[in-house]
């Protein structure tokens, strides 16, 4: 017992200096390395090395013996220890690599996207949200609400597709779900061919007939602007007959297979498919809305140009880390309402829609 006590600890220490590393690295090394490179560029070189930085796995592994071996030789004072702690107090309370890091980069977004850590500045020309963790309620079911001086201000709401199978609306309608999100479709990652969701149809009729507030999404993956506009007309005719009173969604997200087809797209070619998709929901007289998590938002949109435009934020944690504006947060994938058989997603919005 003795035995393993001390291998478990070598581990510990082992880990706790790997992520110190990582630290020391983006921190020291890179402070060292950009003020060389401002010594040797004129100014608009030095705008460019602020705008990203990126480290990939291997450039990490790289120096980890050369960075562990000087931290521990020069000790860094009471800065290691602080750090070390942190790190420790992190991983104990089961944290990701990356969410223990972010304590020690105020001033960036830092999201781990193709492989890398990413180091985004955090802009502050874009609209952030003004939520505080200290108003943030955790239910004992797990489910979220946020009070502002004690009184509830969110809304709850759940979104669901054919693989919520068969829904039993009217039991829904007897919970405090307030609105839904209902996929009306998706395109194939792959072949990109069109499908309607076959339960939207009845989705669609069963929420409204028990008076829930209704909005949709459809699963983009669009890689033109022409398929952007024939995914917005695909979706504006299927929901002619309904009353749409919450938002039109544009759901756009990175497929984990790394063929999908709307994952070889640049920055500004996913924006503007989705401002095509978005204009072209505005102007048919719907409010449009778009659907992203973080690595979507910090590294893989250009959020300056989706400005003013509604968004829908996917990320399940509690410790509201992302800094920018959004009206409606999914929090859960796993939550249970009663009329729903398996898991379903749950959001909470600071917002209502129509009348």
């Amino acid at each position: 017992m003795k035995k393993k006590g001390t291998l478990t600890n070598v581990f510990i220490v082992l880990g706790c200096l790997l992520i110190l590393m990582l630290a020391i690295i983006g921190g020291v090394a890179l402070y060292v390395w950009v003020n060389e490179k401002i010594e040797s560029t004129n100014a608009a070189e030095v705008v460019e090395i602020f705008e990203e930085i990126t480290y990939s796995q291997e450039e990490v592994e790289a120096q980890v013996a050369s960075a562990v071996e000087a931290a521990v030789a020069e000790a860094v004072s009471g800065e290691a220890d602080r750090i070390l702690s942190g790190i420790a107090d992190g991983l104990s309370d089961g944290d990701t690599v990356v969410e223990t890091l972010r304590p020690y980069y105020p001033d960036d977004i830092v999201v781990v996207s193709g492989g890398q850590f990413h180091f985004i500045p955090i802009r502050e020309d874009l609209a952030r949200n003004d939520l505080v963790k200290e108003n943030l309620n955790i239910l004992d079911s797990g489910e979220y609400q946020y009070a502002v001086n004690g009184e509830v201000v969110s809304h709850k709401g759940i979104d669901v597709s054919k693989h919520q199978g068969e829904i039993d609306w009217a039991r829904v309608g007897q919970t405090d779900v307030e609105y839904v999100f209902i996929r009306v479709g998706y395109r194939g990652y792959g072949n990109g061919t069109m499908v309607l969701d076959e339960q939207f149809e009845r989705n669609i009729k069963g929420a409204l007939s028990v008076g829930l507030k209704v909005g949709v999404y459809f699963f983009s993956q669009a890689i033109t602007q022409e398929e952007a506009l024939e995914e917005a007309a695909f979706v504006l005719e299927q929901i002619a007959p309904y009353k749409v009173d919450y938002p039109v969604v544009f759901d756009v997200e990175k497929v984990s297979d790394s063929s999908a087809r709307m994952n070889q797209l640049s920055v500004s070619e996913r924006t503007d498919i989705t401002l095509t998709f978005i204009k072209e929901i505005e102007e048919a007289g719907y409010t449009p809305m778009i659907y992203h998590n973080m690595e979507m938002g910090a590294v893989l949109l250009d959020l300056e140009r989706l400005e003013g435009y509604d968004k829908w934020f996917a990320y399940y944690s509690d410790k509201l880390y992302y800094p920018y504006e959004y009206k409606i947060w999914q929090y859960s994938e796993k939550g249970t309402i009663d009329g729903i058989n398996g898991n379903v997603d749950l959001n909470i919005s600071f917002t209502t829609w129509g009348g």
